[in-house]
């Protein structure tokens, strides 16, 4: 035996060492994209609850009222839920976004995530934080490429104002 001890790895052990590693990202790949497409529903639902939230109290903190809508991009209620949503603190009490509203927050969309609800895009708040519309409001969640299994989210604003969400799977 040599008394003069290796540095490095031989050729061999690199390669088996790549291919083991090959092996498993193959098998790891699409459980990791379905996990991404799930968690990005999840912050997309949390996103929009915390839109809601801060929506509705800012209507019962300054006594008008306050909403959110879709926006394309933070300055008019103007697309659609896909696009991205607005809250908006309604300083004349009318129910909808005028110029001299002001924008609370904006979320901008994302291309994976379908975004669905009621028509028009818009959920507005009395003074007394409950919804303005006569019937539930609702904001489906889903991937894009949503394939069986996955998950997807159904937020229901009802008519006191409380948001209830939903959980289910593509079908």
């Amino acid at each position: 035996m040599s008394a003069r001890r290796s540095k490095g790895f031989t050729l061999v052990e690199l390669m088996v060492t790549l291919v083991v590693l090959g092996v498993l990202a193959a098998i790891a790949f699409p459980n990791f994209t379905s996990t991404i497409r799930s968690n990005r529903v999840s912050t997309s639902n949390n996103e929009i609850m915390g839109m809601l939230a801060l929506a509705r109290s800012e209507a019962v903190r300054n006594k008008q009222g306050a909403g959110i809508c879709a926006s394309t991009k933070g300055t008019a209620c103007d697309g659609t839920w896909s696009d991205g949503l607005m809250a908006w603190s309604d300083l004349d009490g009318n129910g909808s976004f005028n110029g001299g509203d002001t924008v609370l927050r904006f979320a901008q969309g994302s291309p994976e995530l379908a975004v669905t609800g009621s028509a028009p895009a818009l959920i507005a708040f009395d003074a007394r934080g409950r919804r303005r519309s006569a019937a539930n409001q609702q904001i489906a969640l889903a991937p894009v490429k949503c394939k069986a299994g996955e998950s997807n989210r159904t937020l229901t604003v009802n008519l006191s104002g409380q948001v209830r969400v939903a959980r289910g799977t593509c079908s």
